[in-house]
């Protein structure tokens, strides 16, 4: 089926009541028939509802629509993108392991990475993503995770995936992709070799700002790259916590069973029904919508480009830009949503615009149905030096905007008199 079909029907059959829209199940508990049902379920010879901190039937389906949109095996919903991440590196690595990261990332991933994990005994490094050789120079045999993002937040740079997983791959490391700017929509990692995507579904997904939450997607056969894995010995030997389950000899795919039998089991943060159910709505809208968006963002980026207050347009849809050719390899019709920058000459200069703006919202968020403006260094990047900001390309100047669905012109001239008020 063709993405605007599987965003609409995937993972749902219709119950006994022949609801048109996804029911929200809206319970912690389910009742078992008895005794041995409820020990088959907890053995997993029978598969099905538990506790809502492991499964639920509207979450279901939410993992499972979703997990079909990116082409994956199976997914797993969390309370939020952070929590996605932290899920998917904590599923691989553990303390005196390292992850390997693109510097060019979302400053909360950046926190999460260099400071929270660091007191759990995980190092981060930092690579490049247009820099092949500085990734490799840092892989040892203590690295356990790759990750990078599709579509760089502020920055906007895109990923040469086929190239980081080709390194990956050739040294049995997994990569993990934060898909959030690009959705499934317009990008779809596992088809040029990536093993895992996280997502903040509280961005394009639901498309409203309307609820928090994440998920967590597998390729298909990723159990082949996990087995006799020496990086991954966690995954092959019975797990004391859960009955000696082994997950590669489950049938079942193992990263994301092992992520919510242990982590989401043991740390709770897990999506409630209702967000489950709201972003279900979002996603019927979503091929459509992220169509809007980057046509929105390209009109807006060819504006500033010829402003002459303007420095510098990121935007990968900009022939100009030096990411123009990784759009057109890995972007669906070359459309590379509705995240963009620009920096302007100084600090002064780029608070005078944001502040002079009418229609664009001053948020720290993406993906709203409204556009958005901010600030990345008095913002979501205010917790790095002034040495780390300029590593990840979020200059003082800079200015990012999240096109939202208004009229592209009234965006324009909008931006046109912030400029020049």
């Amino acid at each position: 089926m063709d993405l605007q079909t599987i965003a609409l029907h995937e993972g749902y059959t219709k119950d006994s009541q022949g609801t048109m829209v996804v029911p929200i199940y809206q319970t912690t508990a389910y009742e078992f028939r008895d005794v041995q049902h409820a020990a088959n379920l907890f053995s997993l010879k029978e598969l099905g509802n538990i506790y809502t901190r492991l499964n639920n039937p509207t979450t279901d389906v939410f993992e499972k629509r979703f997990a079909a949109l990116e082409g994956g095996a199976a997914a797993l919903a969390t309370s939020s993108g952070m929590s996605a991440i932290f899920f998917a590196i904590a599923n691989a690595a553990e303390s005196g392991d390292n992850i390997v990261c693109a510097k060019q990332l979302y400053g909360g991933s950046l926190t999460l990475n260099t400071h929270t994990l660091k007191r759990f005994g995980i190092e981060a490094r930092y690579f490049d993503v247009h820099d092949m050789a500085s990734l490799e120079a840092l892989i040892d045999e203590k690295t356990k995770v790759i990750f990078f993002e599709s579509l760089t937040n502020p920055s906007i740079d895109v990923a040469d995936i086929e190239a980081i997983t080709a390194i990956a791959n050739r040294h049995g490391i997994l990569t993990v992709v934060d898909n959030t700017v690009a959705t499934p929509i317009l990008c779809r990692p596992f088809k040029h070799g990536a093993d895992i995507t996280v997502h903040s579904a509280s961005k394009y997904t639901t498309g409203q700002g309307l609820a928090i939450g994440g998920i967590l997607v597998e390729r298909e056969d990723l159990v082949s790259k996990l087995r006799t894995n020496p990086r991954y010995e966690h995954f092959n030997k019975p797990d004391a916590s859960y009955h000696g389950l082994v997950y590669v000899d489950t049938n079942l795919p193992p990263y994301t069973l092992r992520a919510r039998l242990s982590l989401a089991r043991d740390l709770g943060a897990v999506l409630s029904p209702f967000n489950s159910w709201l972003f279900i709505q979002g996603m019927e809208t979503l091929f459509l919508r992220m169509q809007e968006h980057s046509k929105n963002a390209l009109a807006l980026a060819e504006f500033l480009e010829s402003h002459p207050k303007v420095k510098k347009v990121n935007y990968p849809g900009l022939k100009s830009n030096a990411n123009y050719k990784n759009t057109q390899k890995y972007f669906e019709g070359g459309l590379c949503s509705g995240l963009l920058s620009f920096e302007v000459a100084s600090l002064e200069e780029a608070t005078k615009i944001v502040n002079a703006t009418k229609l664009y919202s001053l948020v720290v968020n993406i993906g709203d149905s409204k556009s958005i403006i901010t600030h990345p260094a008095s913002t979501t990047h205010q917790q790095l030096s002034d040495e780390e900001l300029a590593a990840c390309g979020v200059p003082a100047g800079l200015i990012r905007i999240s096109c939202g669905l208004e009229s592209a012109s009234d965006l324009i001239a909008d931006m046109k008199q912030a400029l020049e008020a």
